[in-house]
């Protein structure tokens, strides 16, 4: 039997992992490279760029800062 969500992800926080996988190619990154300069596992990364996971705020902070861009580029077209 199948387990349903108790609660949808909200668009939004799609919207800000489709942000963070376009600056990582943007910027021709390694995803492996950018969840330790996050300080982060590379599956915990992964779970937020797929919009499965919430972020805190301290974790998008420290995404921003390993992409080098201010954390308002995350959250644009939220």
């Amino acid at each position: 039997m199948a387990t349903d969500r108790k609660k949808e992800i909200p668009n939004e926080v799609i919207t800000v992992g489709n942000n963070i996988a376009r600056i990582i190619r943007e910027k021709d990154l390694k995803l492996r490279i950018v969840a330790h300069d996050s300080d982060l596992d590379i599956e915990a990364l992964r779970r937020y760029i797929k919009g499965s996971v919430v972020m805190g705020i301290d974790k998008a902070l420290n995404i921003a800062k390993a992409l080098s861009v201010d954390i308002s580029e995350l959250f644009k077209g939220v």
